[in-house]
């Protein structure tokens, strides 16, 4: 990751009033975030680690709201910041709908970070109850994407 594409970085976070932008890309991790106080055109802080998101950061995160007596369904969010992508292409069918069973590996949408399309996989098997996100719409990091009723 070179200077220029931190630049370019920094003023996508400045265009869209972003605090805060996460990504991967050639097997670095690079975390940007403003701190609060900071005028407008402020840059903000850089952290880069080093190694990447692992397998499992690339798959959403998955959470279990805890809920008396019912069926408890399973929220899955996203694990970065990017645009949702309900298929491969504009012409290929979704990859998931909801009522569908998804399994566990399963790829369920893709989040484009970058210019880098990210798959999204599925932790748990289980039926789709509902997609909360619509196709091409942004998502920001920790946003539900998918509640899923475990099967």
């Amino acid at each position: 990751m070179n200077l220029k594409e931190i630049k370019e970085m920094i003023a996508l976070m400045n265009e869209n009033d972003l605090m805060e932008l996460e990504i991967e890309k050639d097997g670095m991790r690079i975390k940007l975030r403003k701190t609060t106080g900071e005028p407008q055109g402020a840059h903000p802080s850089v952290v880069i680690e080093r190694p990447a998101f692992s397998d499992s950061a690339r798959q959403g995160s998955v959470e279990i709201p805890q809920q008396a007596g019912s069926s408890t369904s399973v929220e899955i969010k996203a694990p970065m910041v990017g645009t949702f992508y309900r298929a491969p292409s504009p012409e290929a069918p979704p990859y998931v709908e909801v009522g569908q069973t998804v399994e566990p590996g399963q790829v369920i949408c893709i989040i484009e970070a970058m210019k880098l399309m990210n798959e999204i996989k599925s932790e748990i098997k289980g039926k789709i109850i509902e997609i909360t996100v619509e196709n091409a719409e942004p998502v920001e990091f920790g946003q539900t994407m998918f509640i899923i009723e475990p099967l």
